[in-house]
């Protein structure tokens, strides 16, 4: 079934995405953010901890094989490694953390869609959403087939002369844009069943709403401290998105069928 979108909505994917802002101070859905925020913080914390002591370890053998006049080296390679590993770390662990935070992240979808329509979804007991683990950690595993193969082809342009200088930072951007749509839209969907390839042609009806709301997303991503609350946000903009766009479709497919 691919049933058609809203077309009276015309709020860009930036806007849904800053809308998530205010939806995670809203009360009566800030404890259900709470939750995946602090695994996020409390995991992130404790990787920083153990990285840092790594590199004090590596700066204090470099600083025994560096002779008296380069000492001064290290207060500049010492904030450049730190700066370093808070962004690749921070994109590392948000593919980690997508795992180990999927049931609490659709939980937060289906109480913020409960809130912004007023209607419960009746997905059943805290027994049902374990009994579901399976299936969720499954559609995390699609959607991490469907990256990983287009991923490796946009790393290996990198290496492609000329291509790799131009067109492969672009071709980069995008292809995170259109993958932080899916892995954050996917939650609302989810919820309701929608088969994964339903899913992204619903995203292809609406691609300059879903990659500017990627776009968003991936731009925040990349502010070390500022991406702790990244997936929480983008989950409410998501839901948000998927209630004023796509929600009436799936709910009553006979009115727009295709």
């Amino acid at each position: 079934m691919n049933p058609k979108t809203n077309p009276t909505t015309r709020k860009s994917g930036v806007n849904y995405f800053l809308d998530g802002f205010s939806l995670i101070k809203t009360k009566g859905l800030r404890r259900f953010v709470f939750i995946p925020l602090m695994i996020n913080l409390v995991i992130f914390a404790s990787v920083i901890y153990f990285a840092i002591g790594q590199l004090e370890g590596a700066f204090a053998w470099l600083t025994g094989q560096l002779p008296e006049y380069l000492s001064w080296l290290n207060f500049i390679l010492w904030p450049l490694a730190v700066i370093t590993l808070l962004v690749v770390l921070s994109f590392l662990f948000s593919s980690v953390m997508n795992w180990i935070a999927a049931p609490f992240n659709g939980l937060l979808a289906e109480k913020v869609e409960q809130y912004l329509t007023g209607k419960d979804l009746n997905t059943g007991t805290t027994v049902d959403l374990i009994k579901d683990l399976p299936r969720i950690l499954g559609r995390e595993w699609i959607k991490l087939k469907y990256y990983l193969p287009r991923a490796i082809i946009c790393l290996i342009l990198f290496w492609v002369p000329f291509v790799g200088q131009t067109f492969a930072p672009i071709i980069w951007f995008l292809f995170s844009a259109w993958m932080m749509a899916i892995q954050y839209c996917d939650y609302p969907f989810d919820n309701h069943k929608v088969p994964f390839p339903d899913m992204k042609f619903a995203l292809k009806q609406t691609k300059g709403t879903s990659f500017s709301f990627g776009a968003a997303v991936t731009l925040f991503s990349m502010i070390p401290i500022v991406n702790f609350i990244v997936m929480p946000v983008a989950i409410c903009g998501a839901t948000a998105m998927w209630v004023d766009k796509y929600r009436a479709a799936y709910k009553h497919p006979e009115i727009a069928p295709e």
